[in-house]
C-alpha cells in the first residue's frame, strides 16, 4: 500500500483531497411551502381545486372553504345595495337640475355611496379569507386537507417550483473552507437511475446540527455543518423526489 501512494504524484493526492463528500437532499427552487388556510387552523375544506402533480399559477384558487358561501352572499347583498344607492345619487343628481332636490339631499346620498363601497370592500376581504390562492407559479407536491377535512398545523397543500431542482448538501464546518460558489458537484442515490450534476450557487452563513443522517450507526448525529445549494442541471430527473436523501461529491 505504501509503495502504490508513493506512485501517486503529489499534485495527484492534492486533487483527491479537495473532493468534499456529504450527505443532502433534494428540494425545489425556494424549498418547500405549506400553504395554509387564509382563516388559520379549524377550517374546513368545501372545494379542493387541485390534485398532488398540477402545475398552478400564481393566484390560482387551491381550495374554497366552508365560510365561502355565507361570505358569497354577504358581497352579493352589498353590491346589490351598492347599485341601488347609485341609482338614487343618479336620479337625484338629475332633480337637481331642474331645481327639484336640495343640495344637501345630494350630499347624503353620496355618504351612502361611499359607505356602500366601503362595506362591498370589506366584504371581498372577508370572501378572499375564504380562498386559498397559490402564492408562487409551483407543482402540488402533496395534499394535506381534503374536501370535509380541517385544515391543521400542515396546512392544505405543500408547493414547490419544480422547474428548478437543488441539492442542499451539508458539508462538514471543517470541510467548508475548499467549497466555492461555481464549482461542480454531483449527486448520486440508488433511487437515482444515474448520477446527476450540478453546480455550486450558494454558500449558507449559518453552522447547525446534521438534519440528514446516513446509515452508518457510528455518525455522528450532532455534527456541525454548513448547507450549500447545488442547482442540479436536470430539473425533470428529481422533479418528483423532493426529500430524497442523496450522497453529494463537490469538485473544484
Amino acid at each position: 500500500a505504501l509503495l502504490c501512494l508513493a506512485t501517486l504524484s503529489p499534485a495527484t493526492l492534492q486533487a483527491q483531497d479537495r473532493v468534499i463528500s456529504s450527505l443532502g437532499r433534494i428540494e425545489p427552487a425556494g424549498g418547500v411551502i405549506r400553504l395554509a388556510g387564509p382563516s388559520g387552523l379549524g377550517s374546513v375544506i368545501m372545494e379542493l381545486r387541485v390534485n398532488e402533480g398540477d402545475q398552478v399559477k400564481q393566484g390560482d384558487v387551491i381550495a374554497l372553504l366552508d365560510s365561502y358561501p355565507v361570505r358569497q352572499a354577504d358581497l352579493d347583498r352589498l353590491n346589490a345595495e351598492l347599485l341601488n344607492n347609485r341609482k338614487q345619487l343618479q336620479r337625484e343628481q338629475k332633480l337637481k337640475q331642474s331645481m327639484a332636490s336640495s343640495a344637501s339631499k345630494i350630499e347624503g346620498l353620496e355618504l351612502n355611496v361611499k359607505a356602500a363601497q366601503a362595506a362591498v370592500a370589506a366584504a371581498k376581504a372577508m370572501l378572499n379569507l375564504s380562498t386559498v390562492r397559490a402564492p408562487k407559479d409551483a407543482q402540488v407536491l402533496y395534499v394535506h386537507a381534503y374536501p370535509g377535512e380541517r385544515v391543521g398545523v400542515e396546512g392544505v397543500v405543500e408547493l414547490g417550483d419544480t422547474s428548478k431542482m437543488y441539492a442542499i448538501a451539508e458539508v462538514y464546518e471543517t470541510d467548508i473552507i475548499e467549497v466555492k460558489v461555481g464549482q461542480t458537484a454531483q449527486v448520486s442515490s440508488p433511487a437515482l437511475a444515474a448520477p446527476v450534476s450540478g453546480t455550486v450557487e450558494r454558500i449558507g452563513m449559518k453552522v447547525g446540527r446534521m438534519d440528514v443522517l446516513g446509515m452508518d450507526p457510528v455518525a455522528e448525529a450532532d455534527a456541525r455543518v454548513i448547507e450549500v445549494d447545488i442547482l442540479l442541471d436536470e430539473a425533470a430527473a428529481v422533479s418528483a423526489l423532493t426529500n430524497l436523501q442523496v450522497e453529494v461529491e463537490i469538485t473544484p
